[in-house]
Parts: C-alpha cells; sequence; structure tokens
C-alpha cells in the first residue's frame, strides 16, 4: 500500500488516479487525520506528500513525517510535499517572482532517480510561489533537477529512496509523469514494478489529452 498524504488540494486526486493507473493499491489521508506514529503504523510501503497550500510548517505532520520515516520507507514529495522534505532536512524556502501558476517551464535533469531514462528539456507544469533556497541546501540532499534559470525542481537524498519534485507530474501537460511515479513506486518494493507496456500506452494517453487540450494546463 501507497500512503498518500493529502496536505488539502485538489491535485491530491490527479496524485491518486496516476498512482492507481499503474498499479498501486493507494491510501489517502489528511495531513491533520493521524500523528506521524500511527501513520508509522500503517504497514505502507511508501509514502507520497501532496501538493497543498501555505508552508511546509503549516502542512499537519508533514514535516515530521519526512524526519521520522527517512530511513524505513521511500518518500516522494510534489510541489508543497517537496518543499517539506528541503526543509525537513534545514533548507530555507524564498520567494518566486513572478509566482508560477499553471505556467509551464522547461527543466534539465541528472538522469538519475524519477529522471532515469528521460529526455532532457522536459515540459513540467508549475503551481508554486516558494522555491527551495540552494544557499540553504542541506547536506543530505542532492539537487536533480532545475530550470533554464537555475530554480531547483528536483531532490533525492544521497543514502535513501527520497524524492522531491517542485513541479506537477500529475498534470496533463507534464512530460513523463507516468515514468518519474513508476520510478518511485520501483523504489518502494517489487510489488511496485512498472507494466512497461502499461506505462507507454498511459503515457501516449496522456500525450493524446494533452495535445487535445493545449491550454489546459491546471488538469
Amino acid at each position: 500500500m501507497i500512503l498518500l498524504l493529502d496536505n488539502y488540494d485538489s491535485f491530491t486526486w490527479n496524485l491518486w488516479h496516476f498512482l492507481s493507473d499503474l498499479g498501486a493499491e493507494v491510501k489517502t489521508l489528511r495531513n491533520d487525520a493521524a500523528s506521524v506514529d500511527e501513520v508509522m503504523a500503517m504497514g505502507a510501503e511508501g509514502i507520497v506528500l501532496s501538493p497543498g497550500p501555505g508552508t511546509p510548517a503549516q502542512a499537519g505532520i508533514t514535516e515530521g513525517l519526512v524526519r521520522v520515516a527517512t530511513g524505513c520507507l521511500p518518500i516522494l514529495g510534489v510541489c508543497l510535499g517537496h518543499q517539506a522534505i528541503w526543509t525537513a532536512f534545514g533548507g530555507s524556502l524564498m520567494r518566486v517572482d513572478p509566482p508560477m501558476h499553471g505556467k509551464l517551464s522547461r527543466l534539465n535533469h541528472e538522469g538519475t532517480g524519477l529522471f532515469a531514462g528521460l529526455q532532457q528539456d522536459l515540459t513540467v507544469t508549475r503551481y508554486h510561489s516558494l522555491v527551495a533556497d540552494e544557499a540553504t541546501q542541506p547536506e543530505e540532499l542532492q539537487v536533480t533537477a532545475r530550470t533554464a534559470d537555475g530554480k531547483i525542481m528536483g531532490l533525492q537524498h544521497k543514502s535513501h529512496p527520497i524524492f522531491g519534485v517542485q513541479f506537477h507530474p500529475e498534470s496533463i501537460a507534464s512530460s513523463g509523469g507516468y515514468q518519474m511515479l513508476a520510478a518511485f513506486l520501483a523504489s518502494c518494493g517489487a510489488n511496485h514494478l512498472p507494466d512497461e507496456a502499461k506505462l507507454d500506452l498511459l503515457e501516449a494517453q496522456l500525450l493524446r489529452l494533452d495535445q487535445k487540450f493545449p491550454d489546459q494546463v491546471h488538469v
């Protein structure tokens, strides 16, 4: 089972659908519905931290769960969840000017972790007004993806299967979203290894949908 921690955001359900499409059993839980200890006792094989409003400090148990689950369970943070990983290890955030709400950006990556096997110059969808401040980069984390102007879009832990993406892989306008989520699921154990044929089909379906509704970057 994959635990999806819901930070009160509508994108949570897009993540649920994408993960379910890939064959995962997904349990969704609000960020204030249980304690960290209760979550750790649920028997999850991996944790996904959803997007959400505000800052990581305002996101219920999110930061605390990162600290406790590190070394015990794979973790994926999306948008606010990504920021929570950064701050949980001691990093700070800074404001993006202008805010990136429903904006498309291209990014380049290190070809590791979630980005293994993906092409460079990926198009991704962004919804955020805060970003990781590289001047405060935690020693435990490495940057895995950036925009052309250097903003941090991806991270991973140097020793544990912990990953973060500032953008929304579950948006129809983001490239490679299913592959990234499949890579995370693979880190959660043999029960979650992707079906390559199914993965190719899902990506093809998503591409056709994006071409049919090219302006619906918020979906």
